[in-house]
């Protein structure tokens, strides 16, 4: 079964499946590390890259939408403003 979708790209639904799944387990990775980093400026670059990550799986699951209100907010919004907020505090060192 031939899928067409954006920009004319044609995708198997094999192939669509395994990009799902993909995109999906580095999503996890990515979440589960951005948890781990005790440098806060660190974990939100960790959170824009699991946004965009997050907003490329909405545009394969048919969700144009969905996939630009992800990322102008999760990663374009959210990041500049956790930036700016951490900015904005003191760092302990350990």
């Amino acid at each position: 079964m031939k899928l067409k979708w954006g920009f004319g790209y044609v995708l198997s639904f094999h192939q669509d499946k395994v990009m799902t799944e993909l995109i999906l387990i580095l999503l996890i990775l990515l979440g589960i590390l951005a948890l781990q980093f005790k440098d806060l400026l660190n974990a939100v670059i960790y959170l824009a890259v699991f946004s965009l990550l997050s907003s490329l799986l909405f545009y394969y699951l048919h969700a144009p939408d969905v996939a630009i209100a992800e990322a102008a907010v999760g990663a374009g919004v959210a990041t500049i403003l956790f930036v700016a907020i951490i900015g904005k505090t003191k760092r302990r060192e350990e």
